[in-house]
Formats: structure tokens, C-alpha cells, sequence
């Protein structure tokens, strides 16, 4: 396995190979089937374009030829931040190909965040979009680049001025017809050999609660796996329209069974740029999407604007998760959408529980179901790691063949999240109805769940501390009827207290990713301690609860 990733014991990976679980097959076989048997068949729809599983699987192919090219080979890292996009897949699928390893960054990081996942990982090249949403990536690459000694290749899909076009690692003669295109495989250099389905195929990030994130390595196997169960579980075919409208970059809309699991069904991807209605409602109905991932947030406006936009969702499943939503809004989704809820609890790291879609609608608005696999193993404990009772409340550990056994290069790290016995420590704090469906109650770490995205509060304060005004500071979040959470950064000040405004521009000045940046700050004299001088956070939140 990649030096740096923990492998899963010879006994369990053995047992989910016996049991059918991983099946050994590699993820740069996405498109390749359907290819074959049905060239013209849509895969992936953005905007006006139109892409067939033939000219996708052609397209991937002559980005692999290209990308070995410039020197890239198996067990090479790459750092891909790229929006919802065509471009997206055909890179992911083109690096599964040849065994270059994908280090998933979202559009809004930004200095701070990509100078890391280079340096961290010993990233080769670099492939970004020349601008998305006003921000010009271009010059974030130059930073990264100076600062980064092995990054050595910058690929850039637009505009690429004195960088490698995407485009022009796809030059290679086009198939006259799209049925022709399955003699595309000729493009992967001969030298390539499929990479070992237990080996690393990409890496996630963690929503963290201190520092930078961690990379979460997941296998073609595991995640091949993960695909092929949650597709099955939402009904997922051929047939099916899956509208990606959350980052691809994410675990949620990648693989449960997101971008690659509709792909690997022979479905229908649908990329958007936001889950704003206007937005995704004609493209719902336009394509006819079938499924999709949205956030709790999204829920209520959807709710609000389904009847002004006069939006027809009654064949749609929406898969909501990613923070906290109450059974009151669950319940609400039905009547005010015609469209059917599934409820989800799930991580980057492997951990997945879900309802089904004939559960009942009371288990649909009060649990998140059951675990994505009969392997996996949930374990409800107190701060002993001594299991609670059926009911009780406590931390959610977890092992299984999608759940990873360690973060990648981060021993220290991992002794401390991980039992002697491999189970994840999650820092959710859960509980299991009599029936094992589990119910989350809420997290035991320090991070703010701000709109599905997780702001780990020490990295904010970190960067806040070296404010020339600020004296000291603590992040916390507060309730937020849209956002789930929001961030509220409560100061000491160092003379005349700085605005929101003012921290939120030396915060981005400092690299920060914007979705880390306070929606709101408060000045005090103190800062709250316990007894042993930690900051009492419980007491922050409840000061600011008050009113006036």
C-alpha cells in the first residue's frame, strides 16, 4: 500500500474479500462497460454539453496518455481542485487509470489549504481551473508553486497562460464515431499496468476540528464497494438520473452513490453549480433526475420556492445529511416537496448509515438507519470505551470495509482516533433505538458545522491570535435556522476592537477558505475558563444565547 496509508488487517481485508465485499476491481474501469455496450448513451450533462459514455471513456484515456507523459506514475500524487465539472470526471477517471493518486481539494480552499495537501503529500502537479466565482487560481498556483519544491507540473482547464492546458494533454486524434471509441484504450500508454485494487485511488479530506484537514486514503476496492452498495440502496440503475449539485469533491455527492455511482450504474450525472432552485429545479425537470444529495439547509428554501418556481419533484429522492436536521423539518419534506427524504449520517472516512427507501416514513424522519454494510461494526461507548446500554447516549466507534484504519502520514494522530482494535473514534455522539437504527444526538469535537462544511474552530482561533488587534479569541458556532450553524468569533480585543469586516479580510489574507471565515464577532474583556484554564465553551455559547 502507499507508504504513509495503514492498511486494513490481512484478516479483515481476507474476510471482505471472501464475502464477497471487495471484489477486486479498479476504478478506472468507470465508463469502460457502458462504452462498449452503448457508446451514445448520455453520461454526463453541464449546462449545454452533453457527454456520452464513449466520448467520456475517450476523453479519459487521451488525459491518461497525456498526464503519463509529463512524467506522472503510479503512487504520484496530484492535487485536483476543479468545480462541477466534465473536466472533474475525465481527470479522476484518467488518474484511476494509471495509478496517479487524486488528493480531492474543494473550490473554496485556498492558499493556506493547498499549499498543505501539496507539501503534505509531496504533490508532482497541480490541476486547477483558471477562474471560478471571481477567484483567479492561476495566482493561487504561483504561491503554491514557489512553496512547494516537488510540485513540478501546473494544469490548468481554460485559460492556462504560462501553465499546462488540460486541453492540450488531450490532443490525440478523436474517434471518427463515438462507437469507435472503445479502440481509445490504445491511448494508455502499454507500459501502464491496472493499479492493485487494494492500493490507494485517491484521497479525501477530513472535516477536521484541529488544523489542516486530514487526507483520508480510500482504495478502489473499498470505495468500489461503496458505490455499488449505495446505488443499490437508493434504486439506482441504469435508468437513473443522479443531479450532483453539492461539490463532487465531497464524499456525500462523489460516492453515496454520487458522480461515480451513477456512472458506474450506467445513469445519467446531471452537474450543477449550486442547489439554489432556480438553478437546479428546471434542470430536475428538464433531465428528469431521479436522485440527488442536498444539505438541511437547502431544505427549507427548497420548500419555499418548490411552489413559486411551480417545481415537480414528486419522483425525486433527496438524500439529506451532513449536519443536524430535526424530525419537525424531516416530516416537512413530504408535503411541502412531494419528493421522498432518506436520512444520512456519513463521513469521508468510510462511516455510512442511511434509511432505506421502504423503511417507514417515521423511521425516514426520526433515524438514520441502519449501516451501509452487514460488515460494518458500530460500537455506542462512554468516555471508558465501555459499551452504554441499548438507548443511552454515547461516542460512535466504527470499523468495517469502507471505514479507513488510519490518516494518511499522521501516526500521532492516528493513535489517538483509533482503538487498539481498529475501531475510528467518529466524536459523534449517538445512540441506538431498539430495532439498531442510529440516532445522532451530536459531536463531541470542536468544530462548527456550518452549511454541511466542517470549520475546525482551533485552526480559526489560531489564525485570529495573530490579528495585531486581537488578544485572544475563541470560535464557536451558534444555531442558524438556514446554515444548520454559524460562526461566531468572539474577541479580546488589543485597543479598538477590528469589525467583522476587517477580520474577515485578514483572515483571507492569511489563505483562510472562505467558508472558515466568522459570519458574526463579538468582543469581550475575558474569555471563560474551567478550573483547569481550558476555554468553557459551553459557557460562550450560552452568554451569547442571551439576549442583548
Amino acid at each position: 500500500m502507499l507508504p504513509g496509508s495503514v492498511e486494513w488487517p490481512a484478516e479483515f481485508a481476507d474476510r471482505y474479500r471472501r464475502e464477497g465485499y471487495w471484489l477486486g476491481t479498479g476504478l478506472g474501469e468507470l465508463l469502460r462497460p457502458w462504452a462498449r455496450t452503448d457508446p451514445s448513451r448520455t453520461a454526463v450533462v453541464s449546462g449545454a454539453r452533453r457527454h456520452s459514455y464513449a466520448e467520456l471513456d475517450a476523453w479519459a484515456d487521451r488525459l491518461a496518455a497525456g498526464l503519463s507523459a509529463l512524467g506522472l506514475g503510479p503512487g504520484d500524487r496530484v492535487v485536483l481542485q476543479l468545480p462541477n465539472s466534465p473536466e472533474f470526471v475525465a481527470v479522476c477517471v484518467a488518474l484511476f487509470r494509471i495509478g496517479v493518486v487524486p488528493v480531492l481539494a474543494l473550490p473554496a480552499h485556498r492558499r493556506n489549504e493547498i499549499t498543505y495537501l501539496c507539501a503534505h503529500t509531496e504533490a508532482k502537479a497541480y490541476v486547477a481551473v483558471d477562474t471560478y466565482h471571481r477567484f483567479d487560481y492561476r495566482s493561487l498556483a504561483r504561491e503554491v508553486r514557489a512553496a512547494v519544491p516537488t510540485l513540478k507540473h501546473v494544469v490548468v482547464a481554460g485559460e492556462a497562460e504560462e501553465f499546462i492546458a488540460l486541453a492540450d494533454l488531450a490532443t490525440a486524434q478523436r474517434p471518427a464515431r463515438e462507437e469507435r471509441a472503445s479502440a481509445s484504450s490504445a491511448q494508455v500508454p502499454a507500459a501502464v499496468t491496472a493499479p492493485d485494487p487494494g492500493e490507494v485511488a485517491f484521497f479525501l479530506l477530513s472535516g477536521g476540528t484541529t488544523g489542516l484537514p486530514k487526507l483520508i486514503p480510500r482504495t478502489h476496492d473499498d470505495y468500489a464497494y461503496q458505490l455499488r452498495e449505495t446505488a443499490s440502496a437508493m434504486g439506482f440503475d441504469e435508468r437513473g438520473v443522479y443531479l450532483a449539485c453539492l461539490p463532487i469533491a465531497h464524499n456525500a455527492a462523489l460516492g453515496c452513490p454520487g458522480v461515480l455511482g451513477a456512472l458506474w450504474a450506467g445513469g445519467r450525472v446531471v452537474l450543477a453549480g449550486s442547489p439554489s432552485p432556480d438553478e437546479v429545479f428546471p434542470l430536475i425537470a428538464r433531465e428528469g433526475v431521479t436522485l440527488t444529495t442536498l444539505m438541511p439547509s437547502f431544505l427549507k428554501l427548497w420548500s419555499e420556492m418548490a411552489p413559486v418556481l411551480e417545481a415537480d419533484l414528486s419522483g425525486l429522492v433527496v438524500e439529506v445529511g451532513g449536519a443536524r436536521l430535526s424530525p419537525q423539518d424531516a416530516a416537512l419534506v413530504g408535503p411541502a416537496l412531494g419528493c421522498t427524504l432518506t436520512r444520512w449520517f456519513g463521513m469521508a472516512e468510510g462511516v455510512l448509515s442511511f434509511t432505506r427507501l421502504d423503511d417507514s416514513e417515521d423511521v425516514r424522519v426520526t433515524t438514520e438507519g441502519h449501516p451501509l454494510s452487514p460488515a460494518d461494526e458500530f460500537r455506542v461507548v462512554d468516555e471508558d470505551d465501555r459499551d452504554v446500554a441499548p438507548g443511552q447516549e454515547g461516542q460512535l466507534l466504527v470499523r468495517g470495509p469502507c471505514t479507513l484504519r488510519g490518516y494518511y502520514r499522521a501516526p500521532e494522530y492516528n493513535a489517538r482516533t483509533f482503538t487498539e482494535d481498529g475501531f475510528l473514534r467518529t466524536g459523534d455522539l449517538v445512540r441506538r433505538t431498539p430495532e439498531g437504527r442510529l440516532v445522532v444526538t451530536g459531536r463531541m469535537r470542536d468544530v462548527v458545522n456550518r452549511a454541511g462544511e466542517k470549520v475546525p474552530a482551533e485552526e480559526v482561533e489560531g489564525f485570529l491570535a495573530a490579528h495585531p488587534r486581537v488578544r485572544d479569541a475563541a470560535v464557536v458556532g451558534l444555531p442558524d435556522p438556514v446554515l444548520g450553524e454559524r460562526t461566531c468569533a468572539v474577541v479580546v480585543p488589543e485597543g479598538q476592537p477590528p469589525t467583522l469586516a476587517e477580520v474577515r479580510e485578514f483572515l483571507i489574507g492569511q489563505g483562510l477558505a472562505e467558508y472558515k471565515l466568522p459570519d458574526r464577532v463579538e468582543t469581550s474583556s475575558v474569555l471563560p475558563r474551567t478550573t483547569l484554564g481550558k476555554l468553557d465553551k459551553r459557557a460562550l455559547r450560552a452568554a451569547l444565547a442571551q439576549p442583548g
